[in-house]
């Protein structure tokens, strides 16, 4: 494969290769054979790139297209449309929980006004807005984001995980 700056983009950042793994998420093994110049898989290729916030023709030491391998060639396009297709599906599912939350919201307004239900029913309102927030990260975490990751390798999720 062709000569990488991996190493020397690393070092610029003041990182230990411990810590671009685990920003990265690949395994420290993984970042010591792409910086000795083994070859990676593009979507470990990818994932070092998000993680040093360059594009993926930045790691290498050329960035002549012409001298990429065919498969690096235009990783970076691949990566930026499978990142807004995710982008896309994980904004969909928000508006779903919000779109559901109204309809929840307004229908039990109106079923309190028109006095079918009885006036303690306002109190399904917050239980959806909370409880429904808490099953939809739970879904997002378990369901969604696992399927966007086998469908969109060459993306990351935008997600803020507690303690990142």
């Amino acid at each position: 494969m062709n000569e990488m700056r991996i190493g020397e983009l690393r070092r610029l950042r003041g990182w230990t290769q411990e810590r671009l793994a685990e920003t990265s998420g690949i395994a420290v093994r993984t970042v010591q054979r792409m910086e000795s110049g083994n070859d990676a898989s593009l979507e470990s290729l990818s994932a070092v790139a998000a993680a040093l916030e360059v594009p993926v023709r930045d790691l290498f030491v050329t960035e002549e297209p012409a001298t990429l391998e065919p498969g690096v060639r235009g990783l970076d396009e691949r990566v930026e449309r499978q990142q807004t297709q995710r982008e896309a599906v994980t904004r969909g599912w928000r508006y779903l929980y919000s779109g559901l939350g109204i309809v929840v919201t307004l229908g039990t307004l109106a079923l309190i006004g028109s006095d079918v239900w009885a006036g303690a029913a306002i109190f399904v309102i917050p239980v959806y807005w909370a409880g429904g927030r808490l099953l939809s990260q739970f879904l997002m975490a378990t369901v969604v984001e696992p399927s966007l990751d086998r469908r969109y390798p060459l993306s990351r999720s935008t997600r803020v995980t507690r303690g990142s």
